[in-house]
């Protein structure tokens, strides 16, 4: 994975848009995120946010068809939409797809 997705796909002067897979079990590398962003989920999961500690941050169960607008907030990140609206992670973390289906999603960083 390189950045904040599996594949950069587009990249202009505005934004960085990423495809995003994880399958059954499969959890990014710690990584952190310096740029306010969204994603669209194609095909959700739940997945389990872990901080640079190993603590456990919390799950977002994501669904099919989410939209999720995310505000990196200093070294914090802020979920703007539902569902997990207020929920604060780290900017920098790793996430795990703690269900039984395939995870892939769509995510635009804002420059």
């Amino acid at each position: 994975m390189a950045g904040v997705g599996t594949e950069k796909v587009f990249e202009n002067d505005k934004v960085a848009v990423w495809n995003f897979e994880l399958a059954p079990g499969e959890e990014t590398p710690m990584h952190t995120h310096e740029r306010s962003y969204m994603w669209y989920a194609i095909s959700g999961a739940p997945l389990q946010v872990t901080d640079e500690n190993g603590n456990d941050v919390g799950t977002i169960d994501i669904p099919t068809g989410g939209i999720f607008s995310l505000l990196v907030d200093g070294d914090e990140i802020e979920v703007l939409s539902e569902p997990g609206k207020g929920m604060r992670v780290p900017a920098r973390h790793k996430a795990k797809n703690v269900g039984t289906t395939h995870y892939r999603e769509v995510l635009v960083e804002y420059k």
